[in-house]
């Protein structure tokens, strides 16, 4: 996760989306309660950076990647995924 990066709550949903995860999907992976990532993903409160970290870091443990604003603006996609063992 680079330093400068901050997760937006429409990132947070929309990987969620990607990844066909539940809010307590995220909650259960991330450590971060379900009634933060509620009033995160509904604006109506900012986490302190650590949890934004937390959350960041999980999303990007399950395979997506986070692309900075760079004028075209800040996205989300997958990496290239690795085959499960026995695949």
């Amino acid at each position: 996760m680079s330093g400068e990066k901050v997760l937006s709550s429409a990132q947070c949903r929309a990987a969620r989306a990607m990844l066909g995860w539940s809010r307590e999907d995220l909650a259960e992976k991330s450590g971060v309660s379900r009634p933060t990532l509620a009033d995160f993903e509904t604006d109506k409160r900012k986490p302190y950076d650590r949890t934004l970290a937390d959350i960041q870091r999980t999303l990007e443990t399950a395979g997506l990647e986070f692309i900075p604003e760079n004028g075209g603006g800040a996205g989300i996609r997958f990496r290239e995924r690795k085959a499960p063992a026995g695949e």
